[in-house]
């Protein structure tokens, strides 16, 4: 079998990259390794920029989006006691939006099959060569073999697209603490997301619904799930959230809770010969910053304004230019989340010098409308740039 762009992996980069080449006359195969039932349960990221609504939207699969999804204005930064609100559109005439990975997946499912498009589910891919190009995959046991023009690997961090690159550089952190993540069917005690920076460690208070909470807390990265029984973590939630103002957390029944490790990764490059790499194959950031999910839907998006100049003009200058376009906005994009990770959570190996040194930055931050708005920008997302 043979299409032009073979797309390895079936989460949101995969799906939207097929989309949005589907709309300028493109043909693509999506094989995803998983069924079509895990795939739109998996509990990820629910933070979009502007940048990636306005894509969505503009590419017709924004309906669901607008009706359901959460506008932000603002985020609060939490600590001493009492909340400081950064005023994201004021500071940069910006939004942010919570709506969950899982319902953009279902979104891009839905249109591409409506589409008439190859989404294959249960189909492991077992090899890729880059400079055939070929992808050797199996499913329903038999071994099938896609010829393509191109392929782009949006097959996550554990994916076969990554180590199909050779002379690949790395660059990683490991952080000395993971988030217990838990959604719980209460409504949100908030409006907009709560970051809270305690010395018992950092806990935030996202949304998923109007009647559904999404809540994390910083934990050992060693520590068992076991060790977390629903009264434990309502009250350390409830201990790190607390203010001078007697403000109330909700309690509700946790329906799903899992334990994250914390980590940072780019490999560079994210092209070799046919093969580029989009979303989470190519980098990790730790989720304080809420750029993950953004920073794929970023990749896939400029990854198809190339596919497009290719196939409409012949030209490959933006597929020349992808990966180096990409890291500027990756590393950029590192950085923030770093520089909110290392502010708001307590460094288990860290002493009163550095607390107090995170203390005088948040200070600074919550005072200064200089750093508020670099903050923001960063937050709300930069403009995307090919």
């Amino acid at each position: 079998m043979r299409t032009q762009v073979a797309i390895v992996g079936g989460g949101p980069a995969g799906l939207l990259l097929s989309h949005l080449l589907h709309r300028q006359g493109i043909a693509s195969v999506v094989l995803e390794s998983r069924d079509r039932a895990y795939v739109e349960q998996r509990q990820r990221a629910g933070m979009l920029e502007q940048g990636t609504t306005d894509v969505l939207r503009e590419s017709g699969v924004g309906e669901r989006l607008d009706r359901e999804g959460l506008v932000h204005h603002g985020l609060e930064l939490r600590f001493g006691g009492a909340g400081h609100r950064i005023a994201l559109t004021e500071l940069t005439g910006r939004t942010v939006t919570v709506y969950a990975q899982t319902e953009i997946v279902k979104d891009l499912v839905a249109r591409r099959l409506a589409d008439g498009g190859d989404v294959r589910f249960e189909a492991q891919v077992v090899e890729i060569d880059p400079a055939t190009p070929t992808v050797t995959f199996r499913q329903n046991g038999r071994l099938h073999t896609l010829e393509c023009d191109y392929i782009a690997g949006c097959d996550g961090f554990h994916g076969v697209s990554r180590p199909a690159v050779p002379e690949l550089r790395t660059f990683s952190r490991e952080y000395p603490f993971a988030w217990l993540g838990i959604l719980a069917d209460v409504p949100p005690s908030t409006d907009e997301l709560i970051y809270a920076s305690h010395d018992r460690g950092f806990a935030l208070h996202s949304l998923r619904s109007p009647k559904v909470s999404r809540l994390y807390l910083q934990v050992d990265p060693q520590a068992e799930i076991a060790a977390w029984p629903d009264e434990r973590i309502w009250s350390e939630l409830a201990t790190r959230f607390a203010t001078d103002d007697g403000w109330e957390l909700r309690e509700g029944p946790i329906t799903d809770r899992s334990i994250t490790p914390m980590r940072s990764f780019v490999a560079e490059p994210m092209r070799h010969d046919r093969l580029f790499l989009a979303g989470d194959a190519a980098h990790i950031v730790p989720p304080t910053g809420a750029k993950g999910l953004n920073l794929a839907v970023s990749d896939v998006t400029l990854l198809a304004r190339a596919f497009t100049e290719r196939y409409a003009e012949g030209s490959e200058a933006l597929l020349d230019g992808y990966s180096a376009s990409c890291l500027r906005r990756v590393w950029r994009a590192e950085h923030f989340s770093y520089w909110m990770t290392t502010l708001l959570h307590t460094d288990p190996h860290g002493d009163d010098f550095a607390r107090r040194l995170q203390r005088s930055h948040l200070d600074y931050v919550v005072s200064s409308t200089a750093a508020a708005t670099s903050l923001a920008e960063n937050y709300a997302g930069l403009p995307l740039t090919p």
